[in-house]
Formats: structure tokens, C-alpha cells, sequence
């Protein structure tokens, strides 16, 4: 059993307390960013986030090639203790610069932590079904946090402040830490010369990893739909409440989550590709129908097909994240697995700098109807360019289970 792997057990733990400590983050940035920017926040917390893809895209890969000769171990304990001092500065700002600053820093250290953690699961998990569990499960974690972290922010913030949540989460990132450091990991063998664009390189040679790195799009498009429009979905286009966009997002959510939890059965009776392209189709049929969605007016049937609409674009990107790790592991080794998961990290975030503006800034200026069919026709052509590279993939090893 999966979760009887010792080491598994305690990076899996650190995982999701360092999830619900990123998620109580989250809440309590929107309540400080509103404290200091009054009507402002709105454009606090979306230069935030544009900061965080920026850190998410271009600092790993320099991190990734100056840490490379160090243990996993020391680089995940100073990343998580990064974060949770990151975390315990932010409720004494009183200035909007000084919130960019240390979002930059905490997302600079999520940006190192994240891809070295996911590289050293693989050497943990040595076996191909237990290692695709171990997909399922993580995804199961970041769905879970973004449904379960609000719910116990709501809870702290009617007994605590929500300066005292920022604690909260730097002990999530505390414990991480302590699970990590008690943790054995296997040795990490350190390629002799690196690059930051070792990993990029190896994506832009291989015909597997292009695939991939076009099906990163797609996720990309159906999620910045998700993410930056559900709101104006539930509150503009159907006169819903804050309630209602919660329990839109939940069923995006619980989409991810029941494909996640199918996945490892699937992958026994077919392939990586084909799984991932038709999650691809899947997604693509998600987004369209969005299009549709964006001209009803309110009533059942169209909370309805709102609904069924963010349960398929739930399915369709889990189909293909969760499974996507399994590529990089085939095409990399013990030297080069970091750089390779590093490069997948910061290029698939880099999709988002193109989506998450074309969901905003186009459904802002020319509506949703608008904004859902550019989304649809990006997402369709990444396919269809995922599937044509794919075809020309002929290597056994690329399309084993």
C-alpha cells in the first residue's frame, strides 16, 4: 500500500499541511490587501498574483541550477523556512510595496520547493502503479485545499483576526519543514555542469515533452476561464451570491477530484497519450461549452449547465495534470529529474501569463462569450498540436504504462 512507504507518508503530510497553510494565505492576503487599499485590492491582489506567475516562471530554473549540487533535504527545509518567515512579515506591512516584496519572496521559495519536492517522489516511489497513485493522491490534495482552506479560514476569523491567520501559516510551513527533515531521501546525484535552461532545452529537443508542454496550454486556458471568470459567470451573468460562486468552484473542484481518483485504473488498460489527449478533448468540449453557458440569463437549467460545464473542465485538466508527471519521470534520470520537473514547472506557469489575460482583459472589453471562445480556440489548436507531436512520437518507451 502506497501510504505504507514511510518516506512517501511524511512528504505526502508535508504536502498537504504546506496546501492548507498556502490556503489560509491566500484569504488572509484579500482581508490585509483590503486593510491597507481600501477599494484597491482588487488591484493589489491581481499585481499579487501576476507577481507570483512571474516568480512561478522565471525563477526556478535559475534557483534550480544553483542548488543543484545541494541535498533535496537542506533545499526543501531553507524553501519552507523562507515561507513561513515570509509569512510571519506580512501582518506587519502598512505599505502596498512592502506586500509585493514579500509575495515575491514566499512565491520565489513555493517556485524552488515545489518542483525539487515533486523531482524527489519518483526515487521515493520507485514502482509505476504505486508512483501514479501518488499523482492521484497529490491531486486530490490541491483540489481538497481549495475547497477545505476557506472553510477553516472562515472558521479561525470568527475567534482570531486575520493577522493571527498569517501564523497559521507559517506553522503549516513549519511542519512541512520538521516532516522533510525526518524524512530519508534517497542521494541525490548531481548532474557535473548545469544550466538554467538545461530542462527548457530538453523539452525544446524532445517530441514527448512538446506535447506536453502544448497540452499545458490547454490546462492553462480551461483554468483561467475557471479561476478569473467564474465570478462574473455566477454574479454578473446569473445574478448568484458569493455562496453560489463557492459551490461553482466546488464543482470544478469535485470534477478534478473524481477524475484523479479514476485515473490510476484507467492508466491499466490505456496509455499516458492517449489519456491525456482525450482529457484534452474533454477540456476543449469544457470551454465550449462555456461559450454556450456565457449567453444564458439565470434561472435552473442554466445554473444547471454552469454546473455540468465546470465539472467537465474539472475532469478534462485533472486528466491531464495528474498523469503529466509520469512523462517526466519516463524521460529523465536521477541526474537530470530536477531540471527536467523544474523546466515543466516554470513553462506550464508560463501559459497562464497568456490565459490568465485573455480570460480577464478580453471578457472585460468584449464579453464572455468572447473570452470563452478565444480561450476554446487556444485550447483547441494546443491539442491538436499536442496530438500531431505525439504521432510523431514512435519511441515504445514513450507510450508505455
Amino acid at each position: 500500500m502506497l501510504l505504507a512507504n514511510r518516506a512517501f507518508r511524511r512528504l505526502f503530510t508535508a504536502q498537504v499541511v504546506a496546501l492548507v497553510g498556502t490556503g489560509l494565505l491566500t484569504v488572509a492576503l484579500g482581508l490585509l490587501a483590503y486593510d491597507i487599499a481600501g477599494s484597491s485590492a482588487g488591484a493589489v491582489l491581481g499585481t499579487a498574483l501576476a507577481i507570483k506567475m512571474i516568480a512561478y516562471v522565471f525563477v526556478p530554473p535559475v534557483v534550480s541550477a544553483l542548488v543543484n549540487a545541494l541535498p533535496r533535504t537542506f533545499v526543501l527545509v531553507t524553501a519552507d523556512a523562507i515561507r513561513a518567515l515570509a509569512a510571519l512579515a506580512l501582518p506587519f506591512v502598512d505599505q502596498v510595496w512592502q506586500i509585493y516584496v514579500l509575495i515575491f519572496v514566499l512565491q520565489a521559495a513555493s517556485a524552488t520547493f515545489t518542483p525539487t519536492f515533486q523531482a524527489v517522489i519518483p526515487s521515493v516511489v520507485p514502482d509505476t502503479r504505486q508512483y501514479t497513485r501518488a499523482l492521484a493522491l497529490s491531486r486530490l490534495a490541491y483540489d481538497l485545499e481549495s475547497l477545505v482552506s476557506p472553510l477553516i479560514a472562515a472558521a479561525l476569523l470568527t475567534v482570531i483576526s486575520f493577522h493571527t491567520i498569517f501564523v497559521g501559516t507559517a506553522l503549516g510551513f513549519v511542519v512541512s519543514a520538521v516532516m522533510v527533515l525526518g524524512t530519508r531521501l534517497p542521494k541525490h546525484v548531481a548532474a557535473e555542469r548545469t544550466s538554467p535552461t538545461d530542462g527548457i532545452a530538453t523539452f525544446v529537443k524532445n517530441h514527448e515533452l512538446q506535447g506536453l508542454l502544448a497540452l499545458n496550454m490547454v490546462v492553462a486556458a480551461a483554468t483561467a476561464l475557471v479561476t478569473v471568470n467564474s465570478v462574473v459567470y455566477v454574479r454578473d451573468l446569473f445574478g448568484g451570491g458569493s455562496s453560489s460562486l463557492a459551490v461553482a468552484l466546488g464543482f470544478y473542484g469535485a470534477g478534478s477530484m473524481v477524475a484523479a481518483l479514476l485515473i490510476p485504473r484507467a492508466l491499466e488498460f490505456t496509455d499516458d497519450h492517449r489519456l491525456m489527449l482525450f482529457g484534452a478533448g474533454v477540456a476543449v468540449a469544457g470551454t465550449t461549452a462555456a461559450t454556450a453557458v456565457s449567453t444564458l440569463s439565470g434561472g435552473t437549467p442554466a445554473w444547471i449547465a454552469l454546473a455540468t460545464t465546470w465539472s467537465i473542465l474539472g475532469i478534462g485538466t485533472s486528466m491531464i495534470s495528474t498523469p503529466s508527471a509520469r512523462i517526466l519521470r519516463r524521460r529523465s534520470d536521477e541526474t537530470t529529474r530536477t531540471s527536467i520537473f523544474t523546466a515543466q514547472f516554470s513553462l506550464s506557469h508560463a501559459a497562464f501569463l497568456v490565459t490568465y489575460p485573455v480570460a480577464g482583459w478580453v471578457g472585460a472589453l468584449f464579453g464572455q462569450f468572447t473570452a470563452a471562445a478565444t480561450l476554446t480556440g487556444l485550447a483547441t489548436l494546443a491539442a491538436l498540436s499536442a496530438a500531431r507531436l505525439w504521432s510523431r512520437s514512435r519511441d515504445p518507451v514513450a507510450v508505455s504504462a
